[in-house]
């Protein structure tokens, strides 16, 4: 795997010509969990739980409860070890299961009722099912009732990519972005982790459609036509290239230094898709490795262990409580390395 010199990195950092001159540190063993992210963590996990509602679904404020919230809050408990039935948070995933298979329809896509833009929900969705899937067992009712769910959620996202290669809000091969492009391809790469099987052709066009829409700067624009490059939808780029194999495509590196230089926590919130922007970012730097991680990952710890409530909740004002506290969680959880979605 291709990593990023640490001279690179401070050169994007400072600009200046001494820092380009100067030699790269020698590099020190990077401590990644922290008596103070463990105390973190454990707030934030105690918190979300209280979150969850009767009907075992996560979600509040303009989004409402739904698949994919719910999806993220069970990946939120799943990153610190814990299954279905089994743990402290064990039975808020069960039913956190329960909910989003429940919403399984016969087309294959996971979602709710009037559920908005329903491809983004279906890939969080699909993502959570694989990565249970592919870490449990025992069960064969449950494993028989997953199986069926996932493979129909994967020949959903198969037959509704569109001929550019990627996907968009709805279930049909009309139009396509790069941030609904990658949630389909993080869920159709749990599911081959896990023993389904997936369309090498549909992973190969999605390659070719991120590609696409990479700008000169090393980030990436919202779709194929023209636009600017910003930092969540380039870290979505980055990570849809890793998800889909792509460890020495010559698109990443500048991607990576673009995150690097353009949003590196600490140097100033950036409001606009805040924790959308973190959760792939972190999973982007953590699999370019080497020096980009080692840069990127205290900062980002510091910055959202800052942001932390004192009751344990990362609000959100666009999606809700739920959603920030479980991405900001599953963020902070990256180095504990349980779920085999975040393993390299």
């Amino acid at each position: 795997m291709r990593q990023i010199a640490t001279s690179l990195v401070i050169i994007a950092l400072s600009g200046t010509a001494l820092a380009q001159e100067a030699p790269a540190p020698e590099a020190q063993p990077l401590v990644e969990i922290t008596p103070e992210l463990d105390a973190s963590i454990s707030k934030g996990l105690t918190f979300l739980a209280s979150q969850q509602n009767d009907d075992g679904s996560f979600g509040d404020g303009s989004w409402g409860r739904g698949v994919a919230v719910t999806s993220l809050a069970a990946l939120a408990f799943m990153a610190d070890g814990q299954m279905p039935g089994r743990g402290q948070y064990g039975e808020h995933i069960r039913k956190a299961l329960d909910y989003v298979l429940d919403r399984s329809g016969e087309s294959g896509l996971l979602a709710d009722d009037q559920a908005p833009s329903p491809m983004y929900g279906h890939g969080f969705a699909a993502l959570f099912l694989g990565e249970v899937y592919g870490m449990s067992g025992g069960d064969e009712a449950l494993q028989e009732r997953l199986h069926e769910a996932l493979v129909k959620a994967v020949r959903l996202i198969e037959r509704s990519q569109n001929e550019e290669g990627g996907w968009r809000y709805n279930p049909v091969p009309n139009d396509a972005d790069v941030s609904v492009t990658i949630c389909q391809v993080m869920a159709l790469r749990s599911a081959r982790n896990a023993g389904i099987e997936v369309s090498s052709e549909v992973i190969d066009n999605a390659v070719e459609y991120v590609k696409a829409c990479q700008n000169p700067d090393g980030g990436f624009r919202y779709q194929t036509r023209n636009g600017s490059s910003a930092w969540p939808r380039s870290a979505a780029g980055v990570a849809t290239l890793y998800y889909a194999g792509e460890f020495t495509d010559e698109a990443i590196d500048p991607g990576v230094n673009y995150l690097i230089r353009e949003a590196l926590p600490g140097q100033g919130l950036r409001r606009g898709y805040f924790f959308y922007g973190h959760y792939y970012a972190v999973q982007a730097m953590y699999l370019a490795g080497g020096d980009a991680w080692r840069t990127w990952w205290p900062a980002a710890r510091r910055e959202l262990i800052d942001l932390q409530s004192p009751n344990g909740e990362w609000p959100d004002r666009t999606v809700g409580t739920a959603y920030g506290t479980a991405m900001a969680l599953i963020v902070l959880q990256m180095p504990k390395r349980y779920l085999p979605i975040y393993q390299k």
